[in-house]
């Protein structure tokens, strides 16, 4: 799918930004997807080919917001900020092969409005009000987001606005799938900072111990990915290059942790800017919670140099 005709059948409200030989498509209608970033007419996001079947199943593509809560909960039923939150037959969240809930409302089911555009920048918000989004995550408010595309970069930037009649706990994230055109994914020169890496039970989720994860600059190879971590530096970076192009992954503000995902069978890698660590509503580590009336914000960038 590359057509903005493509795009439009698939949500009606698409919008396409352009700044020199970049362009970005989002579909407002569809989660605020990031579906497609292109340099030069060429792709550089994964997962991006057949976007119906990913909207239809629920699976991540392109760039999702992951919301309210980004990867894993531990449990179905749990107690966050005073509030108790039963997801025990929710059809319409996400969950993973061992039927833990995952990444909250999956992307295709989130419908925002636009609040302003020009040929470069997209703003739109989501208002958590409605009954089947509070069944889900029961904290009233607002979310907005405002993209700029730039000639070697895209920022999103992410706000939070709680009404002034609840807190709202933080723990959403964004998946941004990203790859190398025309480059075998073995030859991506893959640099990740230095950082505390998680640690996992047998389902994934962070059993709250951390081990060091020394900075890592190095072919990807045949090597997979599927781990946390915790920021040392608040404003790191992650980055593959290949085929002259260099794809980085800037935390601008706002986000603590990040998800490394690079399954070895697929073209794609993934740094997900993380604003609480996995399962975060549920165990409470390394989660923020925004006071009533009071606002979040967080902030990422996607830099494209040739």
């Amino acid at each position: 799918m590359s057509s903005v005709e493509s795009f439009t059948e698939l949500d009606p409200t698409a919008r396409t930004l352009r700044a020199g030989e970049l362009r970005a498509v989002f579909l407002p209608n569809r989660g605020m997807l990031g579906a497609s970033l292109q340099q030069r007419g060429e792709e550089l996001l994964g997962r991006v080919n057949d976007l119906a079947s990913f909207a239809q199943s629920g699976r991540t593509c392109g760039i999702p917001l992951l919301y309210p809560w980004a990867n894993r909960l531990a449990e179905t039923r749990f107690t966050v900020v005073g509030k108790a939150v039963s997801l025990e037959a929710m059809s319409h969240i996400g969950h993973d092969d061992q039927g833990l809930p995952m990444h909250g409302v999956p992307w295709s089911r989130l419908a925002w409005r636009v609040t302003g555009q020009d040929d470069s920048t997209l703003q739109a918000e989501l208002d958590w009000t409605r009954p089947e989004l509070l069944s889900v995550f029961p904290f009233p408010h607002r979310v907005e987001m405002n993209i700029a595309l730039l000639s070697d970069n895209l920022t999103i930037e992410t706000i939070l606005r709680a009404n002034e009649s609840s807190p709202v706990p933080v723990s959403f994230g964004f998946h941004p799938y990203l790859k190398i055109p025309n480059a075998a994914r073995v030859t991506w020169q893959v640099h990740l900072p230095a950082m505390s890496r998680l640690r996992l039970d047998a389902k994934n989720i962070p059993t709250g111990a951390e081990t060091p994860f020394p900075a890592f600059d190095a072919k990807l190879g045949e090597r997979g990915f599927d781990d946390g971590f915790k920021l040392l530096d608040p404003h790191a970076r992650f980055s593959i290059m290949g085929n002259e192009r260099r794809i980085t992954v800037e935390f601008v503000e706002g986000y603590s942790y990040a998800q490394i995902f690079a399954p070895p069978a697929h073209d794609y890698i993934a740094f997900e800017p993380m604003t609480a660590p996995t399962n975060a509503l549920v165990s409470g580590r390394g989660l923020r919670i925004v006071a009533p009336g009071e606002i979040f914000r967080a902030t990422f960038r996607v830099a494209i140099k040739t």
